[in-house]
C-alpha cells in the first residue's frame, strides 16, 4: 500500500507544484484521505519536489545554461554586468535570499505548526482572493527585462510565503508579479526559475537530515515519487505557460477558494483530523 500511496502523492505533487493551487496543501490533504491517513510531511514534501525541479532545468535548460554563463562572464569581466543574462542570475539569487533566511528561522514551524489543515484552509482562500485581485487590477505590460533588483526582492519575499502550506510557492510569486505589473506568462516564468535554488537546497537539506527515509515513506517509495512528480511536472509546465498566455487565473482562484471552503466542512465535521 506505502508503494501506491507514494505513487499517487508523486503525481499530485506533478500535477500541483507549478499551478497557483499549492503542492504541499495538496499532499498533506491527499495524505490524509488515503488509506493510511497520515500526513506524508515536511521533509517528504521537499524532497519529491526535487522531482518536479528537474523538470524545470530540463524544460528551461538552454535559458538556464545562457543565464549561468553569463552571470559568472560578469564576475570575470568578460560580459557586461547590466547584460540581460547576467542580471537575470543576480536577481535570482538576491530572489532566494528571504526564503532561506525565513526557512532556518521558522523550521521547527514549517514541519509542525504550519502543517495544520485550518491553516491550510485559511491560506487557500486568503490567497485565492489575493491572486483574484491581482490578477483583476494588475497592468500586465512588464515583460522579464524589465524586472528590477527591488522587484527581485519582493518576489523572493513572496516565495518565502509559500512555506506556508495553502500559499502556493508559484501562488506567491504569480500574485506579486501580476501586482507589480508583469504580464501573467512572465510572472509564471521568473517563478520557475526563482524557485530552483530554493528548492534543491530544501530537498537536499531534507534528505541529508532524513537519511533518505522522509516520514512514512521508505527511501525507494520517496525516489518513485519524485520520479513520478517529474515527469508529470515537465508536462504540466509547458502547458501552464501556454494556458496563462490567453486565459486568467480565475479557474485556480474558483478552485483554491473551493478547496478551502470543503477542507473547512471535513475539518468541521471531524471527517479529517487537522
Amino acid at each position: 500500500m506505502n508503494w501506491i500511496e507514494a505513487a499517487i502523492l508523486g503525481l499530485v505533487q506533478g500535477l500541483t507544484e507549478f499551478l497557483p493551487i499549492s503542492s504541499s496543501a495538496h499532499l498533506r490533504v491527499v495524505g490524509e484521505i488515503l488509506p493510511n491517513a497520515q500526513d506524508p510531511g515536511a521533509a517528504f514534501t521537499a524532497i519529491t519536489q526535487l522531482g518536479t525541479e528537474t523538470a524545470v532545468i530540463v524544460y528551461f535548460w538552454r535559458d538556464i545554461v545562457r543565464i549561468v554563463k553569463s552571470w559568472f562572464g560578469s564576475l570575470t569581466g568578460r560580459v557586461a554586468r547590466n547584460d540581460p543574462d547576467a542580471r537575470m542570475g543576480w536577481l535570482v539569487i538576491i530572489g532566494t535570499v528571504p526564503i532561506v533566511i525565513l526557512g532556518l528561522l521558522f523550521q521547527e514551524q514549517i514541519e509542525s505548526t504550519f502543517r495544520s489543515l485550518w491553516l491550510v484552509a485559511t491560506m487557500l482562500v486568503v490567497f485565492g482572493l489575493l491572486l483574484a485581485v491581482a490578477d483583476a487590477v494588475g497592468r500586465q505590460k512588464l515583460t522579464l527585462d524589465r524586472l528590477t533588483y527591488r522587484h527581485g526582492i519582493l518576489y523572493g519575499l513572496a516565495q518565502a510565503l509559500a512555506l506556508i502550506p495553502g500559499v502556493s510557492r508559484s501562488g506567491g510569486t504569480i500574485t506579486a508579479g501580476l501586482l507589480m505589473g508583469y504580464t501573467r506568462e512572465a510572472a509564471a516564468r521568473y517563478s520557475f526559475l526563482l524557485a530552483i535554488p530554493a528548492v534543491f537546497g530544501s530537498g537536499l537539506y531534507q534528505l541529508l537530515k532524513s537519511a533518505g527515509s522522509p516520514g512514512p515513506y521508505g527511501p525507494l517509495e520517496t525516489l518513485l515519487a519524485t520520479v513520478i512528480a517529474m515527469v508529470v511536472g515537465y508536462v504540466i509546465i509547458g502547458w501552464f505557460l501556454k494556458f496563462v498566455s490567453t486565459r486568467s487565473y480565475g479557474l485556480f482562484v474558483w478552485y483554491r477558494i473551493l478547496l478551502g471552503l470543503v477542507l473547512y466542512v471535513l475539518l468541521g465535521f471531524n471527517v479529517i483530523s487537522a
